[in-house]
């Protein structure tokens, strides 16, 4: 005498709470997902900003030094601002463009 194997049939309220349960489930990952993604991308925005600001200042550090040597300042100050030693006198010559 063959027994009869009984299937497991869920009821359709226990098949749509595991529906439920896995457009929940479903949802929360593509809700993580997309959070992920977003800050990823500000993360490279910010790594970004970080580098241009670190060669600024490291440009702006080398400014610092050059002007600690006399020599530089007058120099600067000579060719930005028109300075010039008692008893000099200064021709502007424009550059003609080409």
């Amino acid at each position: 005498m063959a027994k009869k194997v009984k299937k497991a049939h869920l009821k359709p309220l226990t098949k749509l709470f595991l529906l439920g349960v896995i457009l929940f489930l479903l949802v929360q990952v593509i809700g993580q997902a997309r959070t992920y993604f977003s800050l990823k991308s500000q993360l490279a925005d910010a790594k970004e900003k970080l580098q241009k600001v670190k060669d600024e200042n490291n440009q702006l550090n080398s400014e610092k030094e050059k002007l600690q040597d006399p020599d530089y300042v007058e120099s600067y100050a000579r060719s930005n601002y028109m300075l010039s030693k008692d008893g000099e006198q200064i021709f502007y010559i424009p550059k003609k463009d080409k």
